[in-house]
């Protein structure tokens, strides 16, 4: 992930000092999908890891909510 970003931010400057080509505005929009992406993965790891501990001991796992349509 760390070689990703460092590409997306790469890109990033040189898209506010010289402008992209085209295929680096195709590469930049691939790579920003792709970190996309493995966010949502990682997050939504995370958040089935999530436990509830209710006061009298208990132990939950919150219900995924449904999106919406």
């Amino acid at each position: 992930m760390d070689e990703l970003t460092k590409r997306i931010n790469e890109l990033a400057r040189k898209e506010k000092s010289e402008g992209l080509t085209k295929e680096e505005k195709m590469e930049q929009s691939k790579l920003r999908e792709e970190f996309r992406a493995r966010f949502r993965a990682s997050f939504r790891a995370q958040m089935e890891n999530v436990r509830i501990v209710e006061p009298d001991g208990t132990v939950t796992k919150p219900e995924p909510k449904t999106p919406k349509s």
